[in-house]
């Protein structure tokens, strides 16, 4: 699904996605049915970067096939936009890459990511996240 009207061109999707607040993020099941995931994402120059747990579904695929799908969305996960193709990869082992990521999304986010990273320490969870670098 997407909003009603022209569908942006890829230059201005690429900016629309940059500057969403919530992008969906399609990841591929082996089968090759798609999984559609609301999630923040923050860009730093050429790359973007999402994060989660390591254990969930998402990384799972992702680790299996790093070709992706973007779109612009809502907080529900409602694509309002065209896809863009896209690669992603799970940043392990790499301080300053990973310390950027954080940087940048606690930038965008701020008190959203404040608060996550706070109930993340207190569950014992925040060092099982990882960095998801994505670029289009």
């Amino acid at each position: 699904m997407h909003a009603s009207g022209p569908l942006p061109a890829v230059p201005d999707l690429r900016e629309a996605l940059s500057a969403a607040r919530y992008v969906s993020l399609a990841t591929r099941r082996r089968d090759g049915r798609e999984v559609l995931t609301p999630v923040w994402m923050a860009p730093v120059e050429a790359r973007h970067f999402v994060f989660s747990s390591s254990e969930t579904g998402k990384v799972k695929r992702i680790r299996n096939n790093p070709a992706v799908r973007l779109a612009v969305c809502d907080l529900r996960g409602v694509v309002k936009s065209a896809w863009l193709e896209a690669q992603a990869r799970l940043v392990i082992d790499e301080p300053d890459t990973e310390a950027l990521a954080y940087r940048a999304l606690r930038h965008r986010y701020r008190w959203q990511m404040s608060l996550l990273d706070g109930l993340s320490w207190l569950s014992g969870r925040y060092h099982r996240r990882v960095i998801i670098e994505i670029t289009f």
